[in-house]
């Protein structure tokens, strides 16, 4: 009974050992950036965008699930088809500051992927100013 109970023990430590090493190969997402400040800009002008970089550093194709704004004033596109190992792809993110009060704002994406870890989190900041206002009033006013 003894040498059952370590053998069923000993098999469940090879089969998490295995499974743990299986997590290291297979699709990885490296971003270039993580986060992109678009600085000041005028509500006049409240719609920004920017792209995010990003590699398969794996050695199996990439699959992007989903990509998840914090608020629904961001909008993720993201490419629908497999990123090869070793190949990049393009995250585009989009802000609307339409009817949004003029404040500071940071906002992160969830993606959502095959890789290991599946979720990786990108970000966007920047500050919409009143109409009018530009960088160089506000450091004059200081």
């Amino acid at each position: 009974m003894r040498q059952r109970v370590c053998f069923i023990l000993i098999m469940i430590m090879a089969f998490t050992m295995a499974f743990a090493q299986d997590k290291q190969h297979g699709p990885q997402i490296t971003f270039k950036n993580v986060v992109h400040d678009f600085g000041q800009f005028s509500e006049d002008d409240p719609y920004v965008s920017c792209v995010f970089e990003f590699t398969n550093t794996g050695d199996a194709p990439l699959v992007i699930h989903r990509a998840l704004a914090s608020c629904g004033c961001t909008v993720p596109t993201f490419p629908k088809e497999p990123v090869m190992p070793g190949q990049k792809g393009y995250i585009t993110v989009s802000y609307n500051g339409k009817n949004r009060t003029p404040a500071p704002f940071q906002k992160s994406i969830r993606i959502m992927t095959n890789a290991y870890p599946e979720m990786a989190i990108i970000y966007i900041k920047g500050e919409m100013t009143e109409s009018g206002i530009t960088k160089e009033k506000t450091m004059l006013d200081r």
